[in-house]
């Protein structure tokens, strides 16, 4: 059980300390998105990668700080990050993804539903098109990338992307846009998710019959292992297309996903890169904690009174041991959460600052300090 009293104080002292960095580094990085940090400051990957699957998130994490605090920093640097994404639809369309969902959801998306801009309504259902033509009629599926060769491949992260395609029919009221996420995620479920809870991360299918054919290695140890983070964007993402959808099985998948993750990490809390994956060496990844911790938060709004605390408590202690091990308060340097790992098998990509950390961090406190807008 967790103190209620003492969980606020803390997060009320998190909360105006990630405040004081970010009014310190929001102003420094017009023109610029970050994907990590060289010498503990933003880099500006956005130049290198317009079209890369995380530049949505330093937009988004802007709204949430200014929806909480009104500073106009924080707006002018969501907008900013907002225009600059228009490259990737203008000069990288071929290139798009199955992730225009990070991309266009928490930023435009948030910029229309908190102020109902009409371009980034466009910008919103033009992604939503994007994603939506990804669908394999056939298999009944949404590909995750391009090629022939991956033709027939699903991830787990798709689960994050769907709330686009339930916004479009919300703004449009065409239903198609939300049959398209809901068989995706009737496969997801069926597919990747396992009896005991543990997901793969990439599944195969035959594209013209949908049936399973493989599970190629993703950025986990292996492929019949449990790569943390796509537990978390399967916590949170099935727990999202309950909330459109009011689906059962939605949101009893997501409890199952969410028991395995809670007894993965229920010994200190701070989630291994991968839950199934040698004792040695210990590889971390923080960013599938405050993720994780987001899910788990909203799915304790969606359950009765008395399984509420199960999820919330698990939510505030990862959070708490994550700040404690992993959190860099110095206002000197941009960066908040440290010790992400991209991917298990590429050292480059472990225990280093990633910006959707910084993301989830400030998603997971809004939600603490009874944030009610729900941003995906």
């Amino acid at each position: 059980m967790t103190c209620i009293g003492e969980t606020q104080k803390w997060v009320k002292e998190t909360w105006d300390r990630l405040d004081k960095k970010m009014q310190i580094s929001a102003p420094k990085m017009k023109g610029k998105i970050p994907y990590t940090t060289e010498n503990g400051h933003y880099d500006n990957f956005y130049e290198r990668c317009p079209d890369w699957w995380t530049n949505g998130f330093w937009g988004g994490m802007m709204w949430i700080l200014y929806k909480k605090t009104n500073r106009t920093i924080y707006r002018d640097a969501a907008l900013d990050c907002e225009r600059l994404l228009d490259k990737a639809f203008y000069e990288y369309y071929q290139r798009l993804h199955h992730d225009v969902g990070f991309l266009w959801n928490i930023t435009a998306g948030i910029h229309y539903r908190l102020e109902g801009d009409t371009l980034s309504k466009r910008r919103v259902l033009e992604a939503a098109n994007l994603l939506a033509a990804r669908f394999n009629i056939k298999g009944q599926f949404i590909r995750a990338w391009g090629g022939a060769e991956r033709s027939g491949w699903t991830i787990i992260d798709t689960m994050m992307n769907l709330p686009l395609l339930y916004r479009a029919s919300q703004i449009t009221g065409d239903m198609r846009y939300s049959y398209v996420a809901q068989a995706h995620a009737d496969m997801t479920m069926r597919d990747h998710v396992r009896s005991d809870g543990s997901v793969f991360h990439i599944v195969q299918h035959d594209e013209f019959t949908g049936e399973c054919t493989g599970y190629p290695k993703g950025q986990g140890f292996a492929p019949e292992s449990s790569w943390a983070r796509g537990q978390a964007w399967a916590i949170y993402g099935f727990t999202l297309s309950y909330i459109f959808t009011g689906k059962q099985e939605y949101l009893d998948i997501a409890k199952r996903v969410a028991h395995y993750f809670i007894a993965a990490v229920c010994e200190d809390f701070l989630p291994r890169c991968d839950f199934r994956a040698p004792a040695e060496p210990v590889l971390y990844d923080s960013t599938a904690g405050v993720c994780a911790a987001c899910g788990l938060l909203e799915l304790a709004n969606q359950v009765g009174e008395y399984e509420k605390e199960m999820y919330r408590s698990a939510a505030v202690r990862m959070l708490k041991a994550i700040d404690k091990a992993f959190c860099n308060w110095d206002p000197q340097e941009d960066s908040v959460l440290q010790m992400g790992s991209h991917s298990y098998h590429k050292v480059e990509e472990r225990h280093r600052h990633i910006i959707y950390g910084d993301f989830f961090l400030t998603e997971a406190l809004y939600k603490l300090s009874d944030g009610e807008i729900l941003f995906w």
